[in-house]
């Protein structure tokens, strides 16, 4: 009886979808709101990524991702007859999103607006979990609860196309069918206030007020980011790249190399020395010469700033898995293999070292330093929809294929942070990585002064919130 009601419901939408196909609706109010989808999608999805959209209907959605190698599925006929003549270089598939047969796996999943129309999201998700590898983000967006009686009156009086009957899922109700097919959400929010063109007041609407409280609840639909939980991963050894930062530490170069542990296949320490005033480069090439069991490279900063010395560092880098850690010690070495183990068994795709959980040594952090990072963390949190409780601890921990898709795509924020660390947690952001806390011990320096200059770069630190807000936040 269940499956004859599922092929009868499957059925009638099939004939829907295809009458939909080949009379569209005149009035086409929709097409603001997929516009907006488009803009949403295309900040979450670099291009050249492998992408399979179920649901894909004619195509407009998974193209205007520009995909290295894009495949969308659906069961309509006719809706895929007009996707494949308007894009060709795409793969097309009829059938259905329960029971499509494809053996590879896929970077981006998408699934727009697809769970409102199906019989069993349950089904869907656990199918798809094949076509997923360690890193595969399934991005799904699905109409609000709330939004039900207005959609609905718009269908009646016909100013909205007509749909068969709808699932009308809460975020809470695809939480739980998510979690219950192995899946693992890191982000949820919601998007579009104002589904219809006004000229000026939409843009307003939409890219400002529907990301405030508690405008932000009222939006038409919810965005959900996932991953499968605790995917298996290859049993094998990565291999490590330490990045040290240093400028006029030369007391602590001799601590480096006798407290970092060895990691993985193999662990080397690449030194940026940044124009110190004291003999830090000397020390560093001393320290190499009596450590030749150590692999080792020692390169002069090129330019100015941590965040320039760090990314040369990673340029210069080997390693499958790149680390920072910064040469005054205020954070042990010892507890690197930590951040390594919660990589690598994909309880994150970028560790974050916090600062803040266990109690610090009496001088490690000057009051104000101390309440800067309160606020940077509450306001970063805020931005990216990920919890991030210190944004400025120097240790951060992610895989080197990781870094480069950062790397690739800066220019959308430019080179604005001299420290690195926004620079990198953005970038991470906005690709979706699972941000993972790791608690650690703040200690006391034991030689030098900090390079930090807690007024002038808190206002920078300001401004570069502001700055990217606008382009994280308010997209």
């Amino acid at each position: 009886m269940q499956q004859e009601q599922q092929k009868a419901y499957q059925e009638k939408r099939i004939e829907h979808w295809d009458s939909v196909a080949s009379h569209p609706f005149s009035m086409n109010l929709g097409g603001y709101y997929h516009k907006r989808l488009r803009d949403i999608y295309q900040f979450l999805v670099p291009s050249g990524q492998r992408i399979l959209e179920l649901g894909c209907g004619k195509g407009d959605l998974l193209a205007a991702l520009r995909p290295s190698y894009g495949v969308g599925i659906d069961f309509s006929g006719q809706m895929l007859n007009s996707a494949k003549n308007k894009y060709p270089e795409l793969s097309f598939i009829q059938d259905d999103a329960t029971s499509f047969a494809l053996s590879e796996t896929f970077d981006f999943i998408i699934v727009s607006d697809l769970f409102n129309d199906v019989w069993d999201v349950q089904s869907i998700l656990e199918h798809l979990k094949s076509n997923c590898h360690s890193q595969t983000r399934i991005i799904t967006n699905f109409y609000s609860k709330l939004w039900q009686p207005i959609l609905m009156f718009g269908q009646k009086v016909g100013f909205a196309r007509p749909v068969l009957p709808q699932n009308w899922f809460t975020v809470e109700d695809l939480t739980n069918l998510y979690k219950l097919s192995g899946f693992e959400i890191f982000r949820c929010w919601q998007e579009v206030l104002l589904p219809l063109q006004v000229p000026l007041l939409s843009n307003f609407c939409n890219k400002f007020l529907s990301k405030l409280w508690p405008l932000n609840n009222l939006n038409l639909t919810n965005f959900i980011v996932a991953r499968v939980a605790e995917v298996e991963q290859e049993q094998k050894e990565y291999s490590v790249s330490v990045i040290i930062p240093a400028r006029n530490e030369s007391g602590n170069i001799p601590a480096i190399f006798e407290r970092i542990p060895q990691m993985g296949h193999f662990t080397e320490l690449i030194f940026v020395e940044g124009h110190s005033s004291d003999n830090t480069a000397e020390v560093i090439q001393t320290e190499i010469q009596q450590h030749p069991d150590v692999k080792c490279r020692f390169f002069r900063q090129n330019g100015t700033g941590k965040g320039d010395a760090v990314r040369q560092g990673f340029e210069a880098a080997s390693g499958d898995v790149l680390m920072i850690l910064d040469a005054d010690l205020t954070v042990p070495p010892e507890t690197l293999p930590r951040f390594y183990k919660a990589l690598v068994s994909g309880k994150g795709d970028f560790i974050n070292g916090v600062r803040l959980v266990y109690p610090m040594d009496k001088e490690a952090m000057r009051f104000f330093n101390f309440l800067g990072n309160k606020f940077f963390s509450i306001a970063f949190s805020w931005l990216i929809g990920q919890p991030v409780k210190d944004t400025l601890c120097g240790t951060k921990v992610f895989f080197k294929r990781g870094y480069w898709l950062i790397a690739a795509n800066r220019s959308y924020f430019g080179e604005f942070d001299p420290f690195g660390d926004f620079d990198l947690l953005f970038g991470a952001a906005r690709f979706n990585f699972r941000i993972v806390d790791m608690p650690v011990r703040y200690a006391e320096r034991k030689y030098g002064t900090t390079n930090i200059q807690r007024w002038k770069h808190g206002v920078l630190l300001l401004r570069m919130v502001l700055f990217a807000s606008r382009l994280i936040k308010f997209i």
